[in-house]
């Protein structure tokens, strides 16, 4: 406790073994570490750890246990990434799923997403800023409004199957009730497209088109 002459009421402040005892009291018991490593492991979800982070992922609505699709590799034809014969199998027709559990840091960035979620006003600009904030310096990524009762969520780069379980499969992101979300990765050094769309796309003769294969819906 600091400044504990303080709370000592006036009539025992000048006994010497009353207040000798109060000073070792508050010595051998200072709780300022403790208070310290409960901020730093609970408190403050920047730094928060383990049970912490369980605590925190309890108040804005989102567990460590995650649905998640493996890419894994399949048969195919080098300009598509696919394995040679002999090298992997052909594909199943739908990923392999698997239930999963997300490391402190993953799990950080889930919670920090759906506390912005659950305050969101939910539009495009909103979203969009959610995105930014959870890939951040990996690339461009937004939200489009498809006018068919369907929300795409474009990604200009690779992503991991992790990030795929917590767009997918985490319902975290909002969208309006009714509405398909889906996502899409497009590859710009192997994709064609035109220069006026402001990406990196690839000219005629140096890049395949945009295939629906690589559309993906949310389950949730």
């Amino acid at each position: 406790m600091q400044n504990v002459k303080q709370t000592i009421l006036a009539q025992f402040a000048n006994s010497p073994t009353l207040v000798a005892l109060i000073n070792d009291f508050n010595t051998w018991i200072d709780p300022s570490a403790d208070i310290d490593e409960f901020y730093d492991t609970i408190w403050n979800v920047d730094t928060a750890t383990g049970y912490g982070l369980d605590v925190w992922g309890r108040i804005v609505g989102v567990t460590r246990g995650l649905k998640q699709a493996s890419s894994g590799s399949f048969f195919g034809f080098s300009e598509g990434s696919g394995q040679p014969f002999g090298q992997a199998p052909f594909y199943p027709g739908k990923a392999t799923i698997a239930n999963v559990t997300l490391g402190d840091d993953t799990y950080r960035q889930l919670i920090l997403l759906k506390a912005a979620a659950n305050i969101s006003n939910c539009t495009i600009p909103a979203i969009n800023s959610m995105l930014q904030t959870l890939f951040s310096g990996r690339g461009r990524c937004y939200a489009q409004d498809s006018g068919d009762m369907t929300m795409r969520l474009v990604f200009e780069f690779a992503l991991t199957d992790t990030d795929l379980s917590i767009l997918l499969y985490s319902g975290v992101l909002p969208r309006p009730a009714g509405v398909l979300l889906t996502v899409i990765q497009i590859s710009t050094s192997a994709t064609f497209g035109f220069s006026e769309a402001g990406s990196v796309s690839q000219p005629f003769g140096q890049g395949s088109f945009f295939s629906k294969a690589q559309i993906q819906n949310a389950t949730v």
